[in-house]
């Protein structure tokens, strides 16, 4: 407690005051001077600060709307690379196909999309279309196993395909293909490799392009 000093016996009203007053308890007369309390200014209140922005999930296998919108173009990717057009069309509509992912991604995130993460969108459609193409590849592959057991279904197969108008040459290297394991392996793995990259290289652009726009 901070002393008050010296204080005057009786108030100008007559009142006795007891020691250390500070106001008359009679008329309320102050008795002493009062210290200027300090007034700590702490200027304009601010609103707080809004909380920072949530990071963009990461894209990649994990990433349920990245899935969803990979097998959405990788199936259009194996529709279209699946109808009879010139080989350098198919080519086209792979690197399409990863761009249109990159693209749709980001209209359904509302994230902006990196060239990395286009290349990641792009490598999930072509794995769909790979996906989609090898189980499809799977059953007529065994169909065909079947098949082939039976020499006039073989030559029936073969018969089908010239009136097709596909050429002898690759009727025959089709049939090599089925019966030998080694290179139906090394079609699927090339397949492989020219559906991931393809989109993904596509994916890539098309999130370069969406940048500059």
């Amino acid at each position: 407690m901070e002393e008050t000093g010296f204080v005057d016996e009786f108030c100008t009203c007559g009142a006795q005051l007891p020691p250390d007053a500070r106001f008359c308890h009679k008329c309320g007369k102050p008795q002493r001077e009062e210290p200027a309390l300090a007034v700590w200014d702490e200027g304009p209140l601010q609103p707080p600060a809004p909380p920072p922005p949530a990071p963009p999930p990461e894209i990649g296998l994990r990433n349920g709307l990245a899935l969803r919108v990979g097998l959405l173009a990788g199936s259009l990717a194996f529709l279209t690379s699946s109808l009879p057009i010139p080989p350098l069309f198919r080519l086209l509509f792979l690197l399409g196909a990863g761009a249109f992912a990159a693209y749709l991604y980001r209209r359904r995130s509302g994230f902006r999309v990196e060239v990395r993460g286009g290349l990641k969108m792009g490598w999930i459609a072509g794995l769909f279309c790979f996906v989609i193409f090898t189980v499809l590849f799977t059953f007529s592959f065994a169909a065909l196993a079947v098949m082939a057991r039976d020499g006039g279904m073989t030559a029936y197969m073969k018969e089908n395909l010239s009136h097709m108008g596909m050429p002898e040459e690759s009727i025959r290297q089709a049939m090599e293909i089925f019966e030998n394991p080694v290179q139906v392996l090394w079609m699927l793995f090339w397949l492989f490799l020219t559906s991931t990259s393809l989109p993904a290289l596509g994916g890539a652009l098309g999130a370069r392009l969406m940048d500059r726009n």
